[in-house]
């Protein structure tokens, strides 16, 4: 093939914008240069054949949808709930674009869509006892400290199961007396031997692991007794989706013991933000606060806190002392908007 300057001359003298003779160049008389070449090219194709690429621009840089997609995910996987309006917001598009977004992940099963926004999909199951009591220790003993120190003497509690409520359960004071109601066998055989501490078990039937009590024979204790404040575990917290847990029958029990009871604290470490369990027990306006830690999800507090929710950081170097403030609403009644909780009532 000919590619020298005759070859050249042949094709800028079929292309070119002509006067310049059958090989010549309008201007110069003689064969175009190589870059005026390659930009009639891109202009012959341009203009004969348009493709279209669907693409939204954010802060100058070009990202595809299926890009936008994955960097939904990744926010969900760091915040573990993410609101429409940031991320439409974030990515320079606009609501309907990132609804259509969270309509097509959780479609495939990549998040889960919940009122106004989207968070990571539902947990299925929770691990081992044995890993999770690993799991966090520090977290958990903090936040036990959190609350124990708050007991009063001749409270009626309820200590729910779980690995927190567990370290709760070690944290009480040596010298408190009073009464302990829990569905937890660890729970009660932690503190059946206080002296000063009476232990009333709901029976029931029994959980492997956990050994927790559930089911109708562990019901009847509700009739006889409230309680000044229940401890409740948590599978997990979530700003919309509520309190959470993955053993329905102990869900029952737990709400019979929210509605029971004068002020409900969930203890939960901040692995648990943000987190969806299967089974729903409340949404998050029927407790006095959550207490958690700082270590991670900052940015679901953040959101538990502007929705109302009171957050109490165990171990926090700022965090207010954990002291009586007077009378507080009961349980069932959310907090003041954007109030932290920086203590626990007694």
């Amino acid at each position: 093939m000919d590619h020298g300057p005759r070859a050249v001359n042949r094709w800028a003298g079929r292309g070119g914008s002509g006067g310049g003779g059958q090989g010549g160049h309008a201007l110069y008389g003689r064969a175009p240069a190589p870059t005026i070449l390659l930009k009639r090219c891109i202009h012959r194709i341009t203009t004969t054949s348009v493709i279209t690429v669907p693409v939204v621009r954010r802060r100058g840089n070009v990202v595809l949808p299926s890009e936008r997609r994955l960097a939904i995910l990744d926010e969900v996987r760091g915040r573990r709930v993410v609101r429409a309006e940031s991320l439409a917001e974030r990515f320079g598009v606009s609501l309907e674009t990132v609804r259509r977004d969270l309509r097509a992940l959780d479609r495939e099963g990549r998040l889960r869509r919940v009122y106004g926004g989207a968070s990571a999909g539902v947990r299925a199951a929770e691990g081992p006892v044995e890993q999770r009591q690993a799991q966090h220790a520090d977290r958990k003993r903090a936040i036990a400290q959190a609350a124990a120190a708050v007991l009063n003497p001749d409270d009626t509690i309820f200590v729910d199961v779980g690995t927190t409520c567990l370290e709760l359960a070690r944290a009480v004071p040596s010298g408190w007396h009073g009464r302990v109601l829990t569905n937890a066998l660890r729970v009660a055989t932690e503190l059946a031997g206080r002296p000063g501490v009476e232990v009333l078990l709901t029976g029931g039937q029994v959980r492997p692991g956990d050994l927790a009590c559930s089911g109708p024979f562990a019901e009847p204790l509700f009739d006889s007794f409230f309680v000044t404040r229940a401890y409740i575990g948590a599978g997990g917290v979530h700003p919309e989706a509520g309190l959470t847990d993955y053993h329905p029958s102990e869900g029952v029990l737990r709400r019979r013991w929210i509605e029971q009871a004068g002020q409900v604290y969930v203890l939960a470490d901040s692995s648990k933000l943000g987190t969806i369990a299967p089974y729903r027990v409340c949404d998050l306006g029927r407790v006095a606060a959550v207490v958690t830690d700082g270590e991670e999800h900052a940015a679901v507090i953040d959101e538990l806190e502007v929705s109302g929710v009171a957050v109490v950081r165990a171990g926090a170097p700022r965090e207010p002392a954990l002291a009586a403030e007077g009378s507080r609403p009961a349980a069932r009644e959310r907090a003041p908007q954007g109030r932290r909780a920086g203590a626990l009532t007694r």
